[in-house]
């Protein structure tokens, strides 16, 4: 099993429209990304840490209702 690693902004933004996603929209901060109902704001950093990483791929587990491993994460790339 992989282990997570840090990702750059424009590779998460091509993997969550991988996911279904559409966008990024610009918002009043950041930029967000829709899925159906549901808006996931986009941090403007140019790289993600891991715990950073981690804890927007919750937040998308939750909307999608699916668990995403390190290897599925990894190969939607």
């Amino acid at each position: 099993m992989n282990q997570w690693h840090p990702c750059k902004r424009r590779i998460f933004i091509k993997r969550l429209r991988k996911l279904g996603f559409v966008g990024p929209y610009s918002g009043t901060r950041h930029q967000f990304m829709v899925y159906e109902n549901h808006r996931l704001t986009i941090p403007s950093n140019s790289e993600y840490s891991i715990p950073q990483l981690r804890m927007m791929i919750r937040e998308i587990e939750a909307i999608i209702n699916q668990t995403i491993s390190p290897d599925e994460w990894n190969n939607l790339a």
